[in-house]
Protein backbone atom coordinates (compact mmCIF):
# COMPACT_ATOMS: atom_id res chain seq x y z
CA UNK A 1 0.00 0.00 0.00
CA UNK A 2 1.32 3.70 -0.93
CA UNK A 3 2.15 6.05 1.71
CA UNK A 4 -0.28 8.85 1.10
CA UNK A 5 2.11 11.49 3.07
CA UNK A 6 5.54 10.39 1.03
CA UNK A 7 4.16 8.23 -1.67
CA UNK A 8 6.40 5.75 -0.24
CA UNK A 9 5.55 1.69 -1.36
CA UNK A 10 6.72 0.02 2.18
CA UNK A 11 3.85 0.28 4.70
CA UNK A 12 2.78 -1.75 7.04
CA UNK A 13 -0.54 -3.06 8.90
CA UNK A 14 -0.44 -2.07 13.01
CA UNK A 15 -3.40 -2.96 13.67
CA UNK A 16 -6.32 -5.00 12.06
CA UNK A 17 -10.44 -4.76 12.98
CA UNK A 18 -13.42 -5.90 11.97
CA UNK A 19 -16.40 -3.39 11.73
CA UNK A 20 -19.21 -4.26 14.17
CA UNK A 21 -21.25 -5.25 11.26
CA UNK A 22 -18.84 -7.99 9.58
CA UNK A 23 -18.79 -5.76 6.17
CA UNK A 24 -15.27 -4.51 5.81
CA UNK A 25 -12.05 -4.56 7.88
CA UNK A 26 -10.27 -1.34 9.45
CA UNK A 27 -6.61 -1.45 8.80
CA UNK A 28 -4.41 1.31 10.53
CA UNK A 29 -1.20 1.10 8.84
CA UNK A 30 2.49 3.10 9.29
CA UNK A 31 5.16 4.22 6.65
CA UNK A 32 8.17 2.37 6.73
CA UNK A 33 9.96 6.12 5.49
CA UNK A 34 7.85 8.65 7.30
CA UNK A 35 6.53 6.46 10.12
CA UNK A 36 3.42 8.25 9.59
CA UNK A 37 -0.13 6.42 10.30
CA UNK A 38 -2.93 5.93 8.41
CA UNK A 39 -6.37 3.99 7.91
CA UNK A 40 -7.49 1.92 5.16
CA UNK A 41 -10.75 -0.22 4.81
CA UNK A 42 -11.32 -3.37 2.99
CA UNK A 43 -14.64 -4.87 1.75
CA UNK A 44 -15.54 -7.20 -0.82
CA UNK A 45 -16.65 -5.95 -4.15
CA UNK A 46 -19.90 -7.37 -5.52
CA UNK A 47 -21.02 -7.57 -8.92
CA UNK A 48 -24.53 -6.20 -9.23
CA UNK A 49 -26.76 -7.06 -12.69
CA UNK A 50 -27.48 -4.46 -14.66
CA UNK A 51 -30.92 -3.01 -14.82
CA UNK A 52 -33.36 -2.97 -17.62
CA UNK A 53 -35.53 -0.76 -18.36
CA UNK A 54 -38.68 -0.56 -19.67
CA UNK A 55 -37.80 1.48 -22.82
CA UNK A 56 -34.46 -1.11 -23.50
CA UNK A 57 -32.04 0.95 -21.65
CA UNK A 58 -29.25 -0.80 -19.40
CA UNK A 59 -28.37 1.15 -16.16
CA UNK A 60 -26.22 0.18 -13.25
CA UNK A 61 -28.38 -1.13 -9.89
CA UNK A 62 -27.74 1.98 -7.54
CA UNK A 63 -28.44 1.77 -3.81
CA UNK A 64 -29.38 5.21 -3.19
CA UNK A 65 -32.17 4.78 -5.95
CA UNK A 66 -33.39 1.82 -4.15
CA UNK A 67 -33.24 3.48 -0.52
CA UNK A 68 -34.99 6.64 -2.20
CA UNK A 69 -37.75 4.42 -2.81
CA UNK A 70 -38.04 3.17 -0.19
CA UNK A 71 -38.34 5.99 1.81
CA UNK A 72 -40.53 7.55 -0.39
CA UNK A 73 -43.18 4.80 0.07
CA UNK A 74 -42.54 5.11 3.68
CA UNK A 75 -42.47 8.46 4.63
CA UNK A 76 -43.71 9.48 7.91
CA UNK A 77 -44.47 5.58 8.85
CA UNK A 78 -43.24 4.08 12.29
CA UNK A 79 -40.47 1.70 10.11
CA UNK A 80 -36.72 2.31 11.58
CA UNK A 81 -33.85 2.66 9.56
CA UNK A 82 -32.89 -0.70 10.50
CA UNK A 83 -35.65 -2.22 9.19
CA UNK A 84 -35.12 -0.46 5.88
CA UNK A 85 -31.50 -1.14 5.68
CA UNK A 86 -32.80 -5.16 6.34
CA UNK A 87 -35.64 -4.80 3.49
CA UNK A 88 -32.47 -3.65 1.14
CA UNK A 89 -29.95 -6.27 1.99
CA UNK A 90 -32.55 -8.84 1.59
CA UNK A 91 -33.48 -7.56 -2.24
CA UNK A 92 -29.91 -6.82 -2.88
CA UNK A 93 -29.13 -10.79 -1.83
CA UNK A 94 -32.09 -11.86 -4.23
CA UNK A 95 -30.31 -10.07 -7.04
CA UNK A 96 -27.13 -11.32 -6.80
CA UNK A 97 -28.40 -14.67 -6.28
CA UNK A 98 -30.29 -14.13 -9.97
CA UNK A 99 -28.23 -16.50 -12.47
CA UNK A 100 -28.76 -13.51 -15.46
CA UNK A 101 -26.18 -10.58 -15.49
CA UNK A 102 -29.50 -8.51 -16.23
CA UNK A 103 -32.33 -8.23 -14.37
CA UNK A 104 -35.71 -6.23 -15.72
CA UNK A 105 -36.84 -3.15 -13.63
CA UNK A 106 -39.95 -4.73 -12.57
CA UNK A 107 -38.77 -7.32 -11.31
CA UNK A 108 -37.06 -5.40 -8.97
CA UNK A 109 -40.21 -3.42 -8.41
CA UNK A 110 -42.36 -6.68 -7.19
CA UNK A 111 -39.04 -7.22 -5.01
CA UNK A 112 -39.43 -4.00 -3.49
CA UNK A 113 -43.06 -4.57 -2.82
CA UNK A 114 -42.96 -7.97 -1.40
CA UNK A 115 -40.93 -6.03 1.22
CA UNK A 116 -42.96 -3.26 2.06
CA UNK A 117 -46.00 -5.59 2.43
CA UNK A 118 -44.17 -7.15 4.96
CA UNK A 119 -42.64 -3.55 6.58
CA UNK A 120 -45.60 -1.58 6.48
CA UNK A 121 -49.04 -2.13 4.56
CA UNK A 122 -49.64 1.80 4.36
CA UNK A 123 -45.98 2.20 2.42
CA UNK A 124 -46.88 -0.80 0.41
CA UNK A 125 -50.23 0.70 -1.23
CA UNK A 126 -48.57 3.92 -1.87
CA UNK A 127 -45.78 2.39 -4.05
CA UNK A 128 -47.71 -0.05 -5.88
CA UNK A 129 -50.35 2.66 -6.54
CA UNK A 130 -47.48 4.74 -8.41
CA UNK A 131 -45.28 1.51 -9.44
CA UNK A 132 -48.64 -0.20 -11.25
CA UNK A 133 -49.74 3.33 -12.31
CA UNK A 134 -53.68 2.16 -11.77
CA UNK A 135 -56.09 3.12 -14.88
CA UNK A 136 -59.19 3.36 -12.07
CA UNK A 137 -60.39 3.36 -8.78
CA UNK A 138 -61.03 -0.10 -9.05
CA UNK A 139 -57.88 -1.42 -9.74
CA UNK A 140 -56.76 0.39 -6.55
CA UNK A 141 -59.67 -0.85 -4.49
CA UNK A 142 -58.89 -4.41 -5.38
CA UNK A 143 -55.31 -3.67 -3.97
CA UNK A 144 -56.08 -2.59 -0.89
CA UNK A 145 -58.47 -5.59 -0.05
CA UNK A 146 -55.62 -7.65 -1.15
CA UNK A 147 -53.84 -6.05 1.65
CA UNK A 148 -56.96 -6.50 4.38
Amino acid sequence: MKCPFCGHLDTQVVETRLAEDGGFIRRRRQCGACEKRFTTYEKPEVSFPAIVKKDGRRIEYQRDKLRASLNLALRKRPVSTEQVDGAIERIEEKLLALPSREVASNRIGELVMRELKKLDKVAYVRFASVYRSFEDIDDFKTLVDEVR
